[in-house]
């Protein structure tokens, strides 16, 4: 009777381990979900609505993705300035518990999309603080930089914000890890070509 059990559980063992692991993985994944993205995703789009950096911390399908960028420059670039920089559940892919939370600077929107627990005013504000860190880091940024120094700004991006949570708002901090990175790059440089200036 004991082998029958010790059988029976060693069968059932190997299906309750692959259950539990997909469970744990299933719960694992809604956990994400629910908690850990709170930025889905940060758009910077210019007048004419093309993308010059797009980051999504939810998993957007390639098939969707131009889809969504169309969505909400066409959402945000039909406002008139006069109106308020939010707009509530309007992303359809992301469903109703979604807000886009922009700014609109010269000729680029800074749009970040977030979920309901995010500040509006905070974000309004973490905005100003990525747009005043790249003004430092390209003296007056403008839209040629995005387009052909945009692994800088991505660097610039994940000094702030990583995985859809806010790592860091405090532009001394950021620049001292950026001017870090460009030190460490320019070393970089200097060993692989050993004859050439930099």
């Amino acid at each position: 009777m004991d082998r029958d059990r010790v059988g029976d559980h060693d069968g059932d063992a190997i299906g309750d381990v692959t259950m539990l692991r997909y469970d744990y993985y299933s719960m694992g994944h809604f956990w994400c979900h629910s908690w850990a993205f709170m930025i889905k995703g940060i758009l910077i789009v210019n007048n004419h609505g093309k993308p010059r950096i797009v980051k999504f911390y939810e998993h957007v399908p390639d098939t969707e993705q131009q889809a969504v960028i169309r969505d909400i420059f066409t959402q945000v670039s039909k406002r008139p300035d006069s109106l308020c920089n939010f707009l509530e559940g309007s992303v359809w892919y992301w469903g109703d518990g979604v807000k886009l939370i922009y700014r609109h600077y010269a000729t680029l929107y800074f749009v970040f999309a977030v979920d309901q627990q995010e500040s509006d005013l905070g974000i309004l504000d973490l905005i100003q603080v990525f747009v005043e860190t790249l003004d430092k880091c390209f003296e007056n940024v403008c839209e040629l930089d995005l387009i052909f120094h945009s692994d800088k700004v991505h660097y610039v991006l994940d000094e702030i914000v990583m995985g859809g949570m806010v790592l860091e708002t405090n532009i001394n901090e950021i620049l001292i890890a950026v001017n870090e990175m460009n030190r460490l790059d320019s070393a970089s440089m200097k060993r692989s070509l050993p004859g050439v200036k930099i």
